[in-house]
């Protein structure tokens, strides 16, 4: 499997690139293909492919830079399992962990419906 960082990157922020890098990056990372297999499909170069997505690593990373999108469902994730650790440790606290719980869950919900 190729960079799970830049794959994660393209499912958030592949909408905001160009149709042919989206495409570029989409037969790399989602379908698995080769530059030279890329190339050969869309009949460019296979010099054109490295550019394109050298260029569109360089974009996802700084949307994410900017926006934080990852980094804050990654927190998110986080905090969750820290919570049903916390939850099963310390069952007498159900309703409370319940309710934090639901709020994470809302909080994500909020970010994807805004994202």
């Amino acid at each position: 499997m190729k960079d799970l960082k830049y794959l994660r990157l393209f499912d958030v922020y592949g909408v905001l690139l160009t149709g042919h890098r989206r495409e570029i990056c989409e037969l790399y990372y989602m379908y698995d293909l080769s530059l030279t297999e890329i190339a050969e499909q869309l009949g460019v170069s296979k010099q054109g492919v490295s550019d394109a997505l050298a260029k569109s690593r360089v974009l996802l990373d700084g949307y994410e830079e900017k926006l934080h999108i990852l980094r804050a469902a990654d927190a998110a994730a986080e905090a969750g399992a820290l919570l049903t650790a916390f939850a099963e440790a310390h069952p007498e606290f159900c309703a409370e962990t319940a309710a934090i719980a639901a709020a994470l869950g809302r909080a994500n919900a909020d970010k994807t419906n805004k994202g």
